[in-house]
């Protein structure tokens, strides 16, 4: 079974962990790694805005020596695309007009991403506004979508899934207060027929959940676990979203 093929599962929905190596070092990752895989998470997002290659590469294998869980790569530039991951988001920013992450790191990646034989997974990553900017939208310079424009949150996902793209991500930001609104996940929901990935600012099994009803496929978060990282909190995660 490829890691597309587990990550959007034919039913319910899918439980992602988002590891920011920036955050985490080798020993800290990779014992984030096991508790997740014995939770029932079912994929381990590993990225961050800033993190270097090296640090990068360290975290992926760590993490990959302690769980079997599948590792994709949720790159923020191309430097990000490790020889040990499973799969990579290849995904563009689309929401955004910054052609860096529109078009240019994704051709800086292309030729690692052949090298090393990974999978891919196509995106369509929206930025939506939250309470305080987000680390995504300082990075990319660009302005997420407003919380209440349904329909132009809809408009782009549209895009991405006519540009062939596996799926798409409504995406809140990193540390931020406030998650996608339930609202809108429902409205892209309904108007596309492609997987539909909802993080940032998922605090509470609660806030999965409803996002679930909604019609998200894929729920992540990150940071609440880094403030806990409890192993019953994970488990409460995992039974809110399946």
């Amino acid at each position: 079974m490829s890691v597309k093929e587990r990550l959007f599962r034919k039913s319910g929905a899918s439980y992602v962990v988002l590891i920011d190596p920036e955050k985490l070092d080798q020993a800290t990752g990779a014992e984030t790694a096991s508790r997740c895989s014995a939770a029932g998470v079912d994929a381990l997002f590993v990225g961050g805005s800033t993190s270097d290659e090296a640090q990068f590469e360290r975290v992926v294998t760590a993490i990959k020596s302690t769980s079997s869980i599948p590792v994709i790569i949720f790159p923020g530039n191309a430097h990000q695309i490790v020889r040990s991951a499973d799969a990579v988001l290849f995904m563009s920013l689309l929401s955004g007009r910054n052609p860096r992450f529109l078009i240019e790191e994704q051709l800086k990646g292309v030729p690692r991403i052949r090298e090393y034989g990974l999978e891919t997974i196509s995106m369509g990553y929206l930025l939506v506004a939250s309470d305080k900017p987000s680390a995504v939208e300082r990075v990319s310079q660009t302005t997420p979508i407003g919380r209440d424009d349904n329909d132009c949150a809809l408009t782009h996902a549209l895009a991405a899934q006519y540009f062939g793209m596996d799926a798409v991500y409504l995406e809140g930001g990193s540390g931020v207060g406030l998650p996608v609104p339930v609202e809108m996940v429902r409205h892209v929901r309904q108007g596309i027929s492609i997987p539909l990935i909802v993080g940032g600012g998922i605090k509470s099994p609660d806030d999965a959940a409803e996002r679930v009803a909604a019609g998200a496929n894929v729920i992540v978060t990150g940071n609440v676990l880094e403030a806990t990282g409890s192993a019953r909190l994970l488990r409460e995660f995992v039974q809110a979203v399946r």
